[in-house]
């Protein structure tokens, strides 16, 4: 059984938590938090400390905290010669202090505050300094999900720049188009079947395949009456932007 001790308590150890909680492979003994908290009843036999000193033994030290703080945690923790693991996407191992046996358990998903996912198809990408570690990693991420990836900082690194324009930078569009349509009375609701059928291409072809609209079919009629639309608005930059990147990728730009 591999032991386990959770420092810090966000969104994605809340995730790995209590997706780890019920295996019999693992053991959670202790969630570390600066702040005290309050587990949900199915957790609550869990021990907590907000206390660095009475951090408890364990087999893996999973470290899910803000990435400028991931090094000072990692130099803060009052022991030697342990595994400890990062969750995150975008900061090396190295940044781990050299103090501890130092891996990566990161999974590859997009973790809301208090919505628990299932982990099963998500990407678990994992990396670590000893192979025996490694093999450790590999059984958390096998428990955690079907899909266990050995992917160094640097390849992590690519991958979580792309994550980034996948999720973060899509999400903030969605945002434009409901404030857009806000200023209108539109809902937003009828964008929401658009967006399913836009997700679904990509099961089954490339995103360059499914591209679409005025930009890639030289539009200009249609581009030139939404740059008026958006005459006075902050988004039009935005707007003018992305047509020059479609248009570049597609074809000479008009």
């Amino acid at each position: 059984m591999i032991s386990v001790c959770f420092i810090g308590f966000g969104n994605v150890n809340f995730n790995l938590c209590n997706a780890l909680y019920e295996n019999s492979e693992v053991s959670v003994i202790q969630i570390y938090n600066r702040n005290n908290i309050v587990l949900h009843q199915s957790l609550d036999d869990i021990a907590l400390t907000t206390e660095l000193s009475q951090i408890l033994p364990a087999d893996v030290y999973i470290i899910g905290v803000p990435d400028n703080a991931i090094a000072t945690v990692s130099e803060s923790l009052p022991f030697q010669d342990r595994l400890v693991v990062h969750t995150s996407g975008g900061v090396d191992m190295n940044t781990l202090s050299a103090a501890n046996r130092r891996g990566v358990l990161y999974p590859l998903q997009t973790f809301s505050q208090g919505k628990v996912l299932d982990l099963k198809k998500v990407p678990v990408c994992i990396e670590a300094e000893e192979e025996t570690d490694f093999q450790v990693l590999h059984q958390l991420g096998s428990i955690l999900s079907e899909n266990v990836v050995n992917i160094n900082s640097t390849e992590r690194a690519k991958l979580h720049l792309a994550a980034v324009f996948v999720n973060n930078f899509v999400n903030y569009l969605y945002g434009v188009s409901e404030t857009i349509l806000n200023e209108h009375n539109l809902d937003f609701e009828l964008l929401k079947p658009l967006i399913y059928e836009t997700a679904a291409k990509i099961e089954n072809m490339s995103p360059s395949a499914a591209q679409t609209g005025p930009a890639k079919r030289k539009d200009t009629k249609t581009i030139e009456k939404h740059l008026h639309l958006l005459s006075e608005s902050p988004y039009k930059t935005i707007y003018e932007i992305l047509n020059n990147a479609i248009q570049d990728s597609y074809g000479k730009k008009l």
